[in-house]
């Protein structure tokens, strides 16, 4: 009586289960070799700038000319855009972000980030291939020393096997890889949020830009008004003989310098409203962007300033350094453990017969169990020189993180310089405007007495609407570098963006 056997594939299946129990030991046993990467501390200091700033900012006469407090530890809201209270300008940001051919090639980026990582998990589990091959076997008797073999040739033989296998993870290289794949999502997660908030600093600031330009244009025009009824006045009286020609030279070559600013300025706003356009991914030519204007705009007179300790964890710019550091570090721990030996389990079983139909019949299977070991023994220094490499990009990595981060702490010491600056100008170009409001009031009053020349009330006039472009320029440069505090502080992407712990190598991401 013939004795049961096992199914055809038992063996295959508790191969894979022994290579699944192996894997399950060495991750129990293993090390991961190379520097446990730490996130490096942040710069401990008492403030942004050299001197202390004070509180609250000084305050101008009209809208946008009050007074900005600084609130220390206050939070940056995730759509921080809002607090200029335009519905216009939130639309849109929020078309921006959702139409920009640069967002999207950032998160494309990111979505293959996390399918280069969801690929290499596959290292920690047995690999297991399928194979079906066909083989036309002829042979010559003669070569053996008989007439012929117990087989009739030629024939074909087939084969239907499966093989596992797994290499242990005994110095934790699969597991630096995995670290390092992990750390690259990471590097792509926080490059999306700083493209994310670049878009819309850049969408805010080109509108507020937009807003000063047609302010500007409309005082520009006036003052091109006025300049041409003073040449006429002044090509009038000398006619007469009141006033020399080198007098009326001079009107003309004012006039003629006040009409060339205008042609700059339409360019300007021209070039502002097609890179709005560009921002929503639309072509200039058939782009539908609103119009601003600075009246359309509120100044928050609040304004956040998160302390210096923690703007390495709030801007996107400096995690995303942080995760090529980590990178570098898990890159440091593969050519580490390139050194040292490899060791692969393998298992395949399957069945041999010449007839196809025959291939799951009893008597036609087999088995085979191997395990490998690999160590270098010579490469002529390459692996060495591979981990004194990985060391010094881990080492570039360091200094280029260091670098980033600099350079964001200067970012928000600079604006808040010029936020203190920008309103101290505001509150100067208010003052100049209000004086030549006050003469052009006063030269208004005496011509209509008779006490003044039309010419000094055209000239009050023309001093007062240069006086009201340098106010708007002010008052423009005042919501720009609000706009910026709002960037250089990491725009509240922690609170809006998608968070991820770092990959710890001992619990697998």
């Amino acid at each position: 009586m013939r004795r049961a056997r096992a199914p055809r594939w038992a063996l295959v299946r508790e191969a894979a289960r022994a290579g699944g129990v192996a894997a399950s030991f060495a991750a129990l046993v293993a090390c991961a070799v190379g520097p446990d990467f730490q996130a490096p501390d942040a710069p401990v200091v008492p403030r942004y700038t050299t001197t202390p700033l004070p509180p609250t900012t000084a305050s101008a006469g009209g809208p946008g000319g009050e007074a900005q407090t600084l609130v220390e530890g206050g939070e940056v809201p995730a759509e921080w855009w809002t607090v200029f209270a335009s519905p216009a300008l939130d639309d849109l940001v929020q078309r921006a972000l959702q139409d920009s051919p640069t967002l999207l090639r950032a998160q494309s980026k990111l979505a293959r980030a996390r399918e280069d990582l969801e690929a290499g998990k596959g290292v920690r589990l047995p690999q297991i291939d399928a194979r079906v091959s066909a083989t036309r076997v002829d042979i010559d008797p003669e070569s053996f020393g008989v007439d012929r073999l117990p087989v009739d040739t030629p024939f074909t033989l087939y084969d239907v096997s499966a093989q596992v296998s797994y290499t242990l993870d005994l110095f934790g290289r699969n597991r630096r890889e995995l670290e390092g794949l992990a750390a690259v999502v990471d590097y792509q997660r926080f490059e999306a949020e700083a493209a994310r908030l670049m878009l819309a600093g850049n969408v805010v600031t080109a509108a507020i830009r937009e807003a000063s330009l047609r302010r500007q244009i409309d005082h520009t025009r006036a003052v091109i008004a006025l300049e041409e009824r003073l040449l006429d006045i002044a090509l009038r009286r000398e006619r007469l003989g009141a006033i020399p020609r080198l007098e009326v030279a001079a009107q003309r070559a004012e006039a003629a310098e006040t009409r060339a600013v205008l042609p700059d300025l339409e360019q300007r706003l021209a070039e502002t409203r097609h890179r709005l356009a560009v921002y929503l991914g639309q072509v200039p030519g058939a782009a539908e962007v609103s119009e601003f204007r600075l009246e359309d705009l509120r100044l928050p007179v609040e304004l956040p300033l998160s302390v210096p300790s923690e703007l390495a964890r709030h801007r996107p710019d400096i995690r995303a350094a942080e995760a090529l550091l980590h990178e570098a570090s898990a890159r440091v721990g593969v050519a580490t453990a390139d050194l040292y030996p490899r060791i692969t389990l393998s298992a395949t079983g399957g069945s041999l017969s010449t007839v196809f139909s025959s291939l799951l019949g009893p008597g036609t299977w087999f088995t085979l169990l191997g395990g490998t070991l690999m160590q270098p023994i010579f490469r002529g220094g390459t692996l060495r020189a591979e981990k004194r490499a990985a060391v010094a990009t881990f080492e570039q990595a360091g200094a280029a993180y260091r670098e980033v981060l600099l350079a964001g702490f200067q970012d928000v010491a600079d604006v808040l310089v010029a936020l203190d600056a920008d309103a101290q100008r505001l509150h100067e170009r208010g003052l100049a405007a209000e004086a030549a409001g006050t003469i052009l009031d006063v030269t208004s009053q005496r011509y209509e007495s008779g006490g003044v020349s039309h010419l000094e009330l055209l000239e009050a006039q023309r001093r007062h609407l240069r006086a009201r472009i340098e106010e708007t320029r002010a008052l423009a440069d005042r919501y720009a570098d609000s706009a910026a505090l709002f960037q250089a502080l990491g725009g509240g992407w922690v609170e809006a963006g998608e968070s991820a712990p770092a990959y710890n190598p001992a619990q697998g991401p």
